[in-house]
Order: structure tokens, then sequence, then C-alpha cells
């Protein structure tokens, strides 16, 4: 399940299921409807925008359509083609040089057979490597968004990157409590 956290300013207001987030959320909004609520995916650093307008019902109500969908909503109006759409197959455009179609046509159980194969293979060797730069992405954005004005941003971005975990963790010593902290936690996933 994934996990959101909320700011108010440099304040980390809540973190939790999107929910959760946003009834917090719009405890605030209601308090002061000036404020500024920035929410963030935990996984992927990516901003959520949240509707606080009307009630708290209207709220959750349309962040349930987000939640069910996932991170990839398939077309509502798609046409089943041939295939195997109960297994969730999707059918999409490959683009491979001559040698490449020839080869993987050669391929037992054929071209998609074969893909699937090499897919689930590499994703299998490389699962270790994808989710550290998938959490290194995450922390490039949630530190440009939360901290791109804050001193030492560029050095601390540098150093991240060098993998200077003490130098980084130094450098953000002078940052809000609650920004760093996340920050830090956030990049725990990528040394």
């Amino acid at each position: 399940m994934s996990t959101y956290t909320a700011f108010l300013g440099h304040s980390r207001l809540a973190s939790g299921s999107l929910a959760a987030v946003a009834r917090q959320g719009k405890t605030h909004a209601d308090a002061d409807p000036g404020a500024s609520i920035l929410v963030y995916d935990d996984e992927t650093g990516r901003p959520v925008d949240i509707d606080y307008r009307g009630t708290l019902d209207d709220v959750l109500a349309r962040l349930a359509p987000a939640e069910e969908a996932g991170p990839v909503a398939p077309a509502a109006d798609a046409r089943r083609g041939p295939g195997r759409p109960r297994l969730g197959v999707v059918a999409r455009e490959v683009t491979l040089l001559p040698r490449h179609w020839e080869w993987l046509g050669a391929q037992p159980g054929g071209a998609s057979v074969a893909l699937r194969r090499l897919v689930e293979d590499a994703s299998r060797q490389n699962a270790a490597a994808d989710r550290r730069r998938q959490a290194s992405e995450a922390v490039d954005r949630l530190m440009l968004a939360l901290g791109g004005n804050l001193p030492g941003y560029e050095e601390a971005s540098r150093a991240f990157h060098r993998g200077e975990r003490e130098r980084f963790e130094a450098l953000l010593e002078a940052w809000p409590a609650d920004v760093r902290d996340y920050v830090c936690t956030l990049a725990a996933a990528a040394w």
C-alpha cells in the first residue's frame, strides 16, 4: 500500500494513507483556506494534488478513483482485441530491428513469450538496482521541491549522488527538522 506525506511549509503535517493525509489536510485547509498544503508520494517523491473544496466526504470521494486506479489506469473505453485480456496482457507497439524480430520469431512460443521471459529475467536481476534508482529519483524530486531554496541544497545534492552519506546528512543539519528527517528517511533506501 502506498504511503504519502503532507507538508505545510517546512512542517510535516501528516503521513500515512492518502485518505488519512487528506483528512488531516482538510482540517488545516478549513482552518486556514490560504494554507499551501503539499502532499508527496513517499515511494516516488511525486506531488499529489488533493482538492480540498467541499466537505470531507467530497474530498475523500474525489480521491477514491485515484486510489483504486493505482499507478496506471487502463483506458475505460479501450477495445478488447485478440490476446489474453483476462490475464492482464496489454498490447503495445515495440520497435525492433529485423534481426531482433527474426531471433524472437525463432524462439519457442514466439516473440511474445520470448519478450515476456526476457523482461521477467531482467526485472529479477535488476530489482535491487531499480529500487535504488527509483529511491534516488524520489530523493531528487523531494530535495528540489522541499529544499531547493534551503542552505546547502546544491552541495547536498552533489554529496547524495556521490554516495557521501555522512557529508549529505551533515549538510542537511541546517534544514528544518521535518524536511531533513523526511529526505534522510527516503535517502536511506537509495544508499
